[in-house]
């Protein structure tokens, strides 16, 4: 059994999983470090080590696989890990009609996005909740309050994710276990390319950094908020899309994501 509080986080190998593993490890946690790329993960695994004196352990999954959630949760049981924190970051974009779009790109976004997520959760909360505490941060968006007609599958991927992580955050209330719905904005994660955007996507013009966006989402899930919104843009459009007809406001995110 682990000594040190550990952290699994997906989507470890880059981008804002990478950071959020910095911030983590600068606190003093061990790490578990999931994602497809192994060199990456490895390279993160030799930075955590050398700059911060934690444990890292590194596992390469692809978790647009059915079931790969159970193969990182054997991993941590072989083991004997004690998850403190599961960041559930791992997940990707697509742009496009919908109509036109490649069908297994859409069933893996699903897959990654939502039901590997739902998945770890499921598999390690009960850990958490046994010991009276523990921690999840689940990536949502600022994509989550409204349509994304272009991102469709996206947009409502992550309306789940803030849906899903509010829901439990009420249902584990009094365990000691808390959950938070991270919701950046736009960031500089190389997500743009992967989600075949473009360059100079609109949305992108002004993207946040990923450092700060992890330090601060962070800060938040230790702190035991449910929701954590990054950046005063994000808010705004948040705040907006209250107030504006449904109608308005994907009109609004269609001419973003074109």
């Amino acid at each position: 059994m682990n000594a040190k509080p550990t952290a699994l986080v997906t989507g470890a190998s880059s981008g804002l999983g990478a950071e959020i593993s910095r911030v983590l490890a600068q606190e003093g946690f061990d790490l578990v470090l999931v994602a497809r790329s192994e060199g990456k993960l490895f390279a993160l695994k030799n930075e955590l080590e050398d700059r911060y004196h934690v444990t890292a352990h590194v596992f390469a999954s692809d978790l647009a696989q059915e079931d790969a959630a159970l193969d990182v949760y054997d991993f941590v049981l072989e083991r004997e890990l004690r998850i403190d924190i599961l960041v559930n970051n791992a997940g990707f974009g697509d742009s496009g009609t919908f109509h036109e779009a490649d069908w297994s790109r859409q069933r893996d976004m699903v897959q990654v996005n939502v039901v590997a997520l739902m998945q770890l959760t499921h598999l390690l909360v009960p850990h958490m909740v046994e010991r009276g505490a523990g921690m999840v941060m689940n990536l949502s968006s600022v994509a989550a309050f409204c349509a994304g007609p272009y991102m469709s599958i996206y947009y409502a991927s992550k309306a789940f994710v803030l849906s899903f992580s509010e829901a439990l955050y009420e249902e584990l209330a009094g365990t000691g276990v808390t959950v938070t719905a991270l919701c950046p904005g736009p960031t500089a994660t190389g997500f743009e390319a992967a989600a075949d955007m473009g360059a100079g996507s609109t949305m992108f013009r002004h993207a946040d950094d990923a450092a700060t966006v992890a330090k601060r989402g962070c800060e938040a899930m230790l702190k035991g908020k449910a929701v954590s919104m990054q950046g005063a843009v994000t808010k705004r459009l948040a705040f907006a899309s209250r107030l504006v007809p449904r109608s308005v406001a994907r009109k609004f995110a269609m001419r973003m994501n074109r």
